[in-house]
C-alpha cells in the first residue's frame, strides 16, 4: 500500500511540474564573476595606503513567456560581496544566516546577499511595446554619461521602418513612502516627489543608428527638507549617432542639461539655473586580428565663481560616466564597488582634499588603444589616456593648484577558457597629478599602480 502511494504522489507530482512548464516557459541569463586586485595607493597620499581585496557577484535574470507577446522579466544579485567580508552584522561570512548590512556602516554600496533589483512586465499591442515595473533605467545611446540602474518606470516604445519613438515615466523618489532622516513623510503637505518625464526618437540606418533623447527631471524633493525648500526642473537634451564605414567604426554623444539647478519656494535661498555640457567622441579601426582607435571625453565643470549658475552635472540630474571605462584605475566604477568596505569609497584620490570618483564629472580625459588577436581565444590590449579637471576647485575657499589628474598606462590580456567563460589578466600604472595635491602645493602625492585578475562568465 505504501509502494502504491508513493507511486501515486511521484505522478502527482509529475503532472503538477508538468502544469507549470507549460503554463509559461523560462528562458535563463546571467553573470558570475571573481576578481582579485591589488591596489598600491589608491589614495594618491605621500605614504602609499595600499589595499587588496578578492569580490564577487552572482547575477540571474529569468524572462517568464506567458504567452505569445507578454513575458515577466526579473533580475537579482546573490552573493555580490568581498570575500571574508564582516560587514554582515558581526558574522565573518556567516551565509547560514541572511541579514542585512547595519545601515550606519557607511557602505551604501555593499548589498544584501540577495536582492531582488527588476521586476517588470512586457506586452505587446497593436500600438506599441510596453514595459511596466522596475526595470533598468539610465541608458541611452553610447555609455557616456550613463549611470545604469533599476528604477520603476512605465515605457512604451513604437516602431514606424526605420524609425524608433518611445515615452518613459519615471520615478526616482515617491514622498508618501519616505522615512529616511532630511525626507519626512509630508506628501499631504507639499508636493516633494522627483519624476522624470522622456521622450525619444531612433533611426536605424545600413551600418549604425542615430537617436536624440529629451528628458524632463521635475525634482521637489529638497522642499519640505530643512536645509531650504527648494524645487529643480531640469531639461537634458542628448543626440548620438553609432556608425560603422568599412574598417572604421565611431561614435559620438553631445549633452545638454539646462533649467533651473534649484529654485526656492521663499528667501533667504539663492536660486540657480542649470546649464552643463558635456561631449563624447571614439573612433576604432579594425585591420584584421589588429585594431587601434582613440577617445576623448569631456564635462563641464563648475568653479563656484557665480552662486546663481550651476554649470557641472553634479546637481541632482542622475547623469554621471559610471558606465564609460576610461582605465583600469582612473574613474573606475568597478574598482570603487570593489573596495566597499574597507578601502576608499571615494574613487581616487582623496588624501588631500581632492578626489576624482567613477562619475567623472568635471573633466576632460583623452585616450589612445591598440589590441591585437594573438588567437581566435587570445586578445591583449594597451590604453594610454590624460587626464585634468575642466575647471579649478576650491578647498576652504582656495583654488587647487593644478587641474592636472595625471597619465594611466594599463595592459590587459583576455583568454577565452570556454566561448562563455573568460580569464582577464591586466596591471595599471597612474602617475598622479599636481590637481591630488588640493590647495597646497607642499602637500604629497604619490603614484598608484593596480594589479588584478578576473574570471567571468555569462550564460
Amino acid at each position: 500500500m505504501k509502494k502504491f502511494l508513493v507511486v501515486l504522489l511521484s505522478l502527482g507530482l509529475i503532472v503538477a511540474f508538468g502544469a507549470t512548464a507549460s503554463a509559461a516557459d523560462v528562458k535563463f541569463s546571467g553573470s558570475y564573476y571573481v576578481v582579485g586586485w591589488y591596489a598600491d595607493n589608491q589614495t594618491l597620499a605621500g605614504d602609499k595606503t595600499s589595499s587588496a581585496a578578492i569580490w564577487q557577484r552572482f547575477r540571474m535574470q529569468p524572462v517568464f513567456q506567458i504567452a505569445e507577446g507578454l513575458t515577466l522579466t526579473a533580475r537579482f544579485d546573490a552573493m555580490e560581496k568581498g570575500w571574508g567580508s564582516d560587514d554582515w552584522r558581526g558574522k565573518f561570512d556567516d551565509m547560514n544566516l541572511s541579514r542585512k548590512q547595519i545601515p550606519a556602516s557607511g557602505s551604501p554600496k555593499v548589498q544584501e546577499n540577495f536582492e531582488f533589483e527588476r521586476g517588470y512586465v512586457t506586452f505587446k499591442t497593436a500600438i506599441g511595446q510596453f514595459d511596466v515595473g522596475y526595470q533598468s533605467s539610465g541608458k541611452w545611446g553610447t555609455d557616456f554619461l550613463d549611470d545604469e540602474k533599476s528604477r520603476p518606470r512605465i515605457k512604451f516604445q513604437t516602431q514606424m521602418g526605420p524609425m524608433v519613438l518611445g515615452f518613459v515615466y519615471e520615478k526616482q523618489f515617491e514622498a508618501y513612502y519616505a522615512s529616511a532622516a532630511g525626507y519626512p513623510n509630508q506628501s499631504l503637505k507639499v508636493d516633494a516627489d522627483n519624476d522624470n518625464y522622456s521622450i525619444y526618437a531612433i533611426y536605424n540606418f545600413t551600418g549604425g543608428n542615430t537617436g536624440l533623447l529629451y528628458k524632463y527631471t521635475d525634482n521637489n524633493a529638497s522642499r519640505p527638507t530643512a536645509a531650504g525648500n527648494y524645487q529643480s526642473r531640469l531639461h537634458y537634451l542628448a543626440p548620438y549617432v553609432k556608425a560603422t564605414f568599412g574598417p572604421v567604426y565611431i561614435e559620438s554623444e553631445v549633452d545638454w542639461l539646462f533649467g533651473k539647478a534649484a529654485e526656492f519656494d521663499s528667501a533667504p535661498g539663492t536660486d540657480k539655473d542649470a546649464n552643463a555640457w558635456g561631449a563624447y567622441l571614439k573612433a576604432r579601426v579594425n585591420l584584421g586580428p589588429a585594431y587601434f582607435g582613440a577617445a576623448g571625453m569631456w564635462t563641464s565643470g563648475d568653479d563656484g565663481s557665480d552662486a546663481t549658475k550651476k554649470k557641472d552635472w553634479s546637481n541632482g540630474s542622475g547623469n554621471g560616466s559610471q558606465d564609460l571605462d576610461v582605465g583600469l584605475i582612473l574613474g573606475n566604477d568597478a574598482l570603487q564597488t570593489w573596495q566597499q568596505p574597507g578601502g576608499s569609497a571615494i574613487g581616487n584620490g582623496g588624501a588631500n582634499g581632492v578626489a576624482f570618483d567613477s562619475a567623472k564629472y568635471n573633466s576632460l580625459i583623452v585616450s589612445g588603444f591598440a589590441g591585437f588577436d594573438v588567437t581566435p581565444k587570445l586578445n591583449i590590449e594597451s590604453v594610454l589616456l590624460w587626464a585634468q579637471l575642466d575647471k579649478k576647485v576650491k578647498i576652504a575657499g582656495i583654488d587647487i593648484v593644478s587641474k592636472d589628474l595625471g597619465w594611466e598606462l594599463d595592459i590587459t590580456a583576455k583568454y577565452k577558457i570556454y566561448d562563455n567563460l573568460t580569464y582577464m589578466l591586466g596591471a595599471g600604472y597612474l602617475w598622479a597629478g599636481d590637481a591630488f595635491k588640493g590647495n597646497n602645493n607642499a602637500n604629497s602625492v604619490s603614484n598608484d599602480y593596480l594589479l588584478m585578475n578576473r574570471i567571468s562568465l555569462n550564460f
